[in-house]
C-alpha cells in the first residue's frame, strides 16, 4: 500500500459508508472527512435564522458569513462553525433532512469544496460523502461506492434510530429515505453516481467485517 493516499467512499444513505469509513481509517490511521456533517452544519445554521432551503440568495448570503473548521480527534472529525462545536446537535434526522435539500445548492456546495479539498492537499485521507470520487476528489487514488438494497438501508437507519430512543415508524424512515435517494440523485449539481473507476460495494447481504475487509484487500493491493 503506498501512503498518504486520497481514498473517496461515496453512497446512499444507509448503506454503512460512515460506519466503514471510520473503522477503515482508524485502521490505517488516516484521516476521516465526515463531508455530509459540513452540510450539516450549514443546514443547522439555516434551522437557526429560519431560512427557507428554496431560497438560494438567502442561502448564498448566509454562506458568505459563516466560518466552518474541522479538527481530527483520534480519527473522529468535529466540525465547527462560527466557533460553536455543533458535531453532535448536527446528529439529527430534521437536520438530515434540511442537509440533503440545501446541498443542492450551487452556493452552498462551492463554500464547502475549497474546505474539503484543503483537508486532502496532504493526503493520508478517507473521504466520505455523495460526490467524493465525482466531483470534489475526481483524482483520488482509490474510490469506493457503497451501496445495500433500500430495503436493508431501511431497516439499518430505522433500528439506528430505535436505539436512539426514537419512535419512528419502519414504511416512515423507507419513505423518507427514497425521498432523499430521489433528491440526491436527480439534483442538476454534483448527483449521486458511482465514478467510473470506483470499486461498487454491495453491502445487502454483508455485515460491518466483512465490507472493511473487502475494502482493505483493495487498499492493500494498490
Amino acid at each position: 500500500m503506498k501512503d498518504n493516499l486520497i481514498i473517496t467512499v461515496d453512497g446512499p444513505a444507509g448503506a454503512g459508508k460512515s460506519t466503514v469509513s471510520k473503522i477503515l481509517s482508524k485502521k490505517i490511521s488516516y484521516i476521516y472527512l465526515d463531508t455530509g456533517a459540513l452540510y450539516r452544519a450549514i443546514a443547522y445554521k439555516v434551522a437557526e435564522y429560519e431560512i427557507s432551503p428554496d431560497n438560494e440568495d438567502l442561502l448564498s448570503e448566509l454562506c458568505k458569513k459563516v466560518t466552518i473548521s474541522i479538527e481530527s480527534m483520534n480519527g473522529n472529525m468535529k466540525v465547527l462553525i462560527d466557533g460553536e462545536d455543533v458535531t453532535a446537535k448536527i446528529r439529527t434526522e430534521r437536520t438530515g433532512l434540511l442537509a440533503s435539500k440545501v446541498s443542492a445548492v450551487p452556493a452552498v456546495r462551492e463554500t464547502l469544496l475549497s474546505i474539503q479539498r484543503k483537508a486532502g492537499e496532504s493526503g493520508g485521507l478517507i473521504a466520505e460523502g455523495r460526490d467524493m470520487g465525482t466531483v470534489v476528489f475526481p483524482y483520488a487514488d482509490l474510490k469506493f461506492f457503497i451501496n445495500a438494497d433500500a430495503e436493508e438501508r431501511a431497516r439499518r437507519r430505522y433500528r439506528e434510530l430505535v436505539e436512539k430512543g426514537r419512535n419512528v415508524n419502519l414504511e416512515d424512515v423507507k419513505r423518507a429515505l427514497l425521498d432523499r435517494d430521489q433528491r440526491d440523485t436527480t439534483r442538476n449539481i454534483s448527483p449521486l453516481k458511482p465514478s467510473d473507476d470506483s470499486a461498487i460495494i454491495d453491502t445487502t447481504f454483508l455485515n460491518v467485517e466483512e465490507v472493511v475487509e473487502k475494502m482493505l484487500g483493495i487498499i492493500e493491493e494498490f
